[in-house]
């Protein structure tokens, strides 16, 4: 018997290490002239901008980076001197760029006529109980009335649906002031794509969909578009980030501020936060830029997906919604951690 167990076990053994193998990612150590259009890219202001983040590193190799790099008189020769560009691949999945941006709601610190759509805070029990109520239950059953809440309301649920799908956002008062919220947590169920919906439905077919066109939808549908909304019964709760200034991009995943056109998100499993990466976009729009890993989000999975943070209000929303390109991104390690990612036999 016990010949039989260890018969079937390397029999078990043997099907499924290749199956495995041929689904781990793979490295490859470029040079830096492999990458298109490196030497005309602003390296001081990818360099500036990973200096945001870099002391956030626990890694005595990235800490002494960020040393150096503080001091460094040529931001392309440090890149170039202590890092090795290494593209990470997962056989079978093509690299796709996505962007997002910062909403800019119009909102007021209390309910009027105009303004009847709260921006919530996040209940005790939402924190304790995985998954809390769906996000119909919360806006339908009267949970959070009467609670203390609210934040701000705006005067538009569609711009707060994409406000929760950003994560992050700014919201104008009438009298000139702006607060602005960031991610607090949200109700444990999984996203559901009303764009897809809207696809599964027949009502528009998969090139058609952007935030705008859902936009638009919904604002024509208000009824059936209530009903979109609902599809989604994952729910995004907030909190007031009083220490970023308004002009300041807002809070990453490395809570600290973000910036425009430098800064991405990624799968932190593939891509180390505070990493510089190299994305050549193809598309409409080409994009080649040395950027910093330095946000994550829940649809950013696999090792070349990135989503580009565009900017604040409603150009860098449009900007945002139409992209969708291919390409590929390569990361910046430093020296000693890019070779230690390649297997034994190519060491």
């Amino acid at each position: 018997m016990k010949r039989l167990i260890v018969a079937a076990l390397c029999l078990i053994s043997a099907m499924t290490g290749p199956a495995l193998a041929q689904h781990e990612p793979r490295y490859q150590i470029l040079s830096f002239e492999d990458l298109e259009g490196w030497a005309d890219d602003s390296h001081d202001h990818a360099l500036s901008v990973f200096l945001n983040t870099c002391r956030d590193f626990d890694g005595p190799d990235w800490s002494a980076l960020c040393k150096v790099a503080r001091d460094t008189k040529d931001a392309r020769q440090f890149f170039e001197l202590f890092f090795r560009p290494i593209q990470i691949t997962e056989p079978g999945k093509e690299a796709l760029f996505t962007g997002y941006f910062e909403p800019e709601l119009n909102g007021s610190p209390f309910p009027t006529t105009r303004y009847r759509f709260p921006v919530y805070k996040m209940p005790p029990e939402a924190r304790k109980n995985r998954p809390w109520l769906s996000r119909r239950q919360i806006l339908t059953s009267g949970v959070m009335d009467g609670r203390g809440l609210e934040i701000a309301w705006v005067d538009d649920p569609v711009e707060l649906f994409f406000l929760q799908v950003q994560g992050s956002g700014r919201i104008r008062f009438e009298d000139g002031r702006m607060i602005r919220v960031g991610y607090r947590g949200a109700n444990g169920h999984p996203y559901r794509s009303i764009g897809q919906e809207l696809i599964r439905r027949g009502v528009y077919k998969s090139h058609q969909v952007s935030a705008q066109v859902i936009q638009n939808w919904v604002r024509r549908n208000p009824i059936d578009g209530q009903e979109l909304l609902y599809h989604n019964d994952s729910y995004v709760f907030f909190r007031e980030v009083s220490e970023v200034p308004s002009d300041k991009g807002p809070l990453g995943a490395m809570n600290r501020s973000i910036t425009a056109m430098r800064s991405i998100a990624v799968d932190p499993a593939f891509t180390p936060l505070g990493a510089p990466v190299w994305v050549e976009k193809d598309g409409k729009a080409p994009l080649r830029r040395l950027m910093i890993a330095q946000d994550t989000g829940s649809a950013i999975k696999g090792a070349q997906r990135a989503d580009v943070f565009i900017g604040t209000g409603d150009a860098a929303g449009r900007e945002a919604g139409r992209m969708k390109d291919p390409g590929r991104m390569v990361v910046l390690m430093p020296i000693q951690r890019a070779y230690a990612l390649l297997p034994e036999a190519v060491k």
